[in-house]
């Protein structure tokens, strides 16, 4: 192609050696990007009127003399943008558009790339440079969107390239030295300590959520690089060693933890909404966490009743002045309050009401709604069909003893509408929620005195009318004289009546317990954020901005790095607030470690993975591949739509750069980013044998499928959901802090007195639902400046029409999709859609508008 283009200038009209061409430059200057920073404007403006301005040169694709050599490297004469001074009119959000004008000489051939070198004092961020009417092209486009930091930064000046993607055996040659050294660049040397202007993408075990030099209190195990506690890995830092353990990095000062380092493109936008975000992390973990603790080390730590519960969202807690308001009040603007709480700034802590209760107060208390957010709620992923019965655990039964079910027959056999228990499993009536082998080998570390929990199974009943019932609930914990010596273990079953009432609520609250940290750590943390941080790490090492691949993993990496760093410093680290809130507390991460053992990249994908779980069957003749084996599964039917659009819009792309599977085996970027992210990114389980070998285009288009509906689909089902669902805490209670009363104990008089008031006092403390709900409202949430699954946020992305008309056929079919989800959420007879809570599941419409909305399909993990 560029041969021929080549051609056709050559054998056009004589063109004027000493023509210009104009070239538009978009960017942000950082003085309008950080308004408080005026040395950027005044130093940037000396640097100007001292001729040291920004220069741009054109890289072309000339014809080479003898013609049958191909086309060679040619560099065009640097021209300077113009005006920096007087061009100060914005286009939108701080866009400034800048003129540059090139010296052309026809031997230049066809534009490739751009090298551009920035002779400033400060770095600005360069959106796109636009050519117009270059002889035989016509215009030519190069999408940046990268930050360009001074000169005396580098040894080299930046290299970008124009909107034409290739593979790397079709790339022009002139092309494939720039290619290839703009990767080693990315790669880094391995050493050192990054800086915010370095661009360097490296991996690194998880060793920087302890501060063992603050005390063993604070010290944590390193994740990945060992076989006790594997891990993903996370984005290198390259910060030193705590001074206590060398295998530990050091951690940033609270006041600087905003600035964890990235590399500069992975952090977050310039508009104020992501910025705002990451303020509000800082906020919570800095100043509402200690304001709190300090608050309630003097004020009562319960609430008394369901009333108190609910004026958080119906007028607020008034808190006294003088502690954690006038401390944050300090700290932070009104307006600042106003957006991050929903409140006056007075009454600190007023709430939106969740939409769990919005349409009915008292109906998450009911058997259906718990057994329907098992299959449209929070955490739709883990429940299964039960194969035999009574269940059986698979940990060593060396080492934790009988783990086995103690639920009988005797206990369910009137709930199963006239079937026996052979009967119902054999006519996949029959479901379980199991967190029992997940949480038992930790409980005995879990629990003290303040703090209890149990592992739980939960049985359910699948009726006619396609709801689940609950039969049975087993409450397990360690046996007091030794792990060895296997579980006690208690059956509960449903009761509206007597104490038997108040304990069934308890039961369920206690599965709640352990589905909200099983949710939280691993569905949300381990399977949407650490998993696809390696991906994003290894495309960036390997896959030049060129490829196609690169292409279109990209939007579904954005903010990725940035979001889980910031998760690292304030949210997950010891100490932080996700240990404060969820039960598991300093060892949630290891637990999470030791379910990574069991991960596998191919039951990632939808239907693998709800045929891993019983819950749907494979059937060539479905749409989709697979029956459900429950039809009114919202999660999964509407999932598996989505899923199936995902797979055709990428088969629809690869198809058009990978003719055959020679075609990849041959890619050589291709080979290397996959060997990575098995050997490295993924080291711990390397040796795995689900691995695809990434030697054929099924294997490509499978495995890119994977990874942008684990960035994208999955991550919206099991994010934004939180505040809906979990911000009425007694719905999704996250820790449990003492056990199921006796009788004859003071407790189990007062479950018989005050049932309300027994049940508020076992789960989530006042303090641990405030802090909890701050968080969960942050991490709920849509900025203004998301881009939704089908979307891209820069309009001339490629070249290639087929790949376009592709990702537009992609987007009618998700506008589709949402129709057809809102149609199921309109009928009656799919009750699990809408429940006795009145609230539709939506968790998966593909679009939203900004806010807390519970739907909405981001393109990335970025919250």
């Amino acid at each position: 192609m560029f041969q021929n283009i080549v051609n056709a200038i050559a054998s056009c009209c004589t063109v004027d050696s000493k023509m210009k061409i104009k070239g538009t430059v978009v960017l942000m200057k950082k003085n309008v990007l950080e308004f408080n920073d005026f040395h950027a404007s005044v130093l940037d403006r000396g640097h100007e009127l001292l001729g040291q301005g920004v220069s741009l040169q054109v890289i072309g694709a000339a014809k080479s003399d003898p013609p049958e050599n191909g086309l060679k490297e040619k560099l065009g004469k640097p021209a300077n943008l113009e005006n920096w001074i007087t061009t100060i009119d914005p286009l939108i959000a701080g866009e400034t558009a800048f003129k540059v004008t090139f010296d052309w000489d026809e031997e230049i051939g066809v534009p490739v790339a751009l090298l551009i070198r920035n002779n400033h004092h400060s770095e600005f961020y360069l959106k796109t440079v636009t050519l117009e009417d270059v002889p035989g092209e016509g215009r030519v486009h190069f999408v940046c969107n990268s930050w360009i930091y001074p000169a005396k930064r580098y040894d080299y000046d930046r290299v970008f390239f124009t909107n034409k993607t290739h593979l790397p055996q079709d790339s022009p040659a002139p092309l494939r030295k720039y290619r290839e050294a703009e990767l080693v660049k990315l790669r880094g040397d391995g050493k050192g300590e990054l800086k915010e202007w370095d661009r360097v993408y490296d991996y690194a075990y998880y060793n920087d959520l302890g501060d063992p030099d603050e005390g063993t209190k604070y010290a944590r195990p390193v994740l990945g690089g060992s076989s006790e506690y594997p891990y993903p890995r996370r984005g290198r830092t390259g910060r030193a060693a705590t001074e206590s353990d060398p295998n530990s990095e050091s951690r940033l000062p609270l006041l600087t933890s905003l600035n964890i380092y990235v590399p500069r493109d992975e952090r977050f936008g310039h508009l104020r909404m992501a910025d705002f975000l990451g303020y509000a992390l800082k906020l919570v973990a800095q100043v509402v966490k200690p304001g709190l603790e300090g608050l309630f080390d003097s004020t009562p730590n319960e609430f008394d009743s369901f009333d108190d519960v609910f004026k958080i969202y119906e007028g607020g807690i008034e808190l006294p002045h003088g502690s954690l308001v006038d401390n944050i009040r300090e700290k932070i603007p009104l307006q600042m309050l106003k957006e991050i709480f929903r409140t006056d700034g007075e009454n600190l802590f007023e709430f939106p009401m969740p939409q769990v209760i919005q349409g009915n107060k008292t109906g998450w208390r009911t058997d259906e709604e718990f057994g329907r957010e098992m299959l449209a709620g929070l955490n739709p992923v883990v429940i299964r069909r039960l194969e035999e019965f009574p269940p059986k655990s698979k940990l060593d039964s060396e080492k934790y003893g009988d783990q086995n079910s103690k639920i009988t027959e005797e206990d369910i056999k009137n709930n199963l509408e006239g079937l026996t228990t052979d009967e119902a499993i054999k006519k996949n009536r029959m479901f379980i929620l199991d967190h029992h082998d997940a949480l038992m080998p930790y409980l005995r570390k879990i629990n003290t005195p303040s703090k209890n929990t149990y592992a739980t199974r939960t049985l359910l009943f699948l009726k006619d009318d396609g709801t689940l019932k609950p039969l049975a609930i087993e409450l397990s914990l360690p046996h007091e004289e030794g792990d060895e010596f296997g579980a006690i273990s208690k059956v509960y079953t449903p009761a509206e009546h007597g104490v038997e009432g108040p304990i069934w609520q308890l039961a369920k609250a206690y599965v709640g317990v352990n589905d909200s940290g099983y949710h939280q750590l691993i569905s949300h943390w381990l399977h949407t954020h650490a998993a696809i941080e390696p991906f994003v790490i290894a495309t960036n090492r390997h896959l030049s901005v060129l490829h196609p691949i690169y292409e279109l993993l990209k939007p579904h990496f954005r903010d990725t790095m940035n979001i889980n760093a910031l998760a690292r410093q304030v949210l997950i680290n010891a100490g932080g607030v996700l240990e404060l809130t969820v039960y598991p507390s300093k060892y949630a991460l290891e637990m999470s470690a030791s379910l990574y053992k069991s991960w596998d990249f191919t039951e990632q994908a939808l239907p693998e993975d709800l045929k891993k779980r019983g819950v749907a069957v494979e059937d060539p003749s479905s749409p989709h591949g697979v029956r459900l084996l429950i039809e009114d599964y919202p999660y999964a039917v509407d999932g598996l739509e989505i899923w199936s659009a995902i797979k055709e819009w990428v088969r629809d792309y690869c198809s058009f750069y990978y003719k055959t599977d020679d075609r990849v085996q041959k890619d050589h970027e291709i080979q290397l980013w996959w060997k990575e992210v098995r050997e490295v990114g993924h080291g711990d389980l390397k040796d795995a044998p689900w691995w695809p070998k990434m030697q054929t285009r099924e294997e490509l288009i499978d495995s890119c499928t994977i990874i942008i509906w684990v960035a994208s689909a999955l991550h919206a089902a099991i994010n934004f959901g939180q505040y809906p669902f979990g911000g009425f805490l007694p719905n999704r209670p996250s820790m449990s802090r003492r056990l199921m009363p006796e009788k004859g104990s003071a407790e189990y008089e007062e479950l018989k007195s005050n049932p309300d008031k027994a049940f508020l006092k076992t789960i989530t403390s006042q303090y641990q639902t405030l802090l909890g709900i701050s968080l969960i409202e942050i991490l709920s949430r849509h900025t203004s400046d998301e881009v939704y699954l089908g979307q891209r946020d820069t309009l001339e992305w490629t070249t290639d029409s087929k790949p376009m008309e592709a990702l537009d056929k992609f987007r009618k079919e998700l506008a589709d999709i949402e129709k057809r989800i809102f149609d199921r959420n309109r009928d009656d007879k799919l009750k699990n859609r809408f429940g006795p809570v009145k609230m539709p599941y939506t968790l998966l419409v593909p679009t939203s508008k900004a806010g807390l909305t519970g739907m909405g399909i981001p393109n990335s993990v970025s919250i």
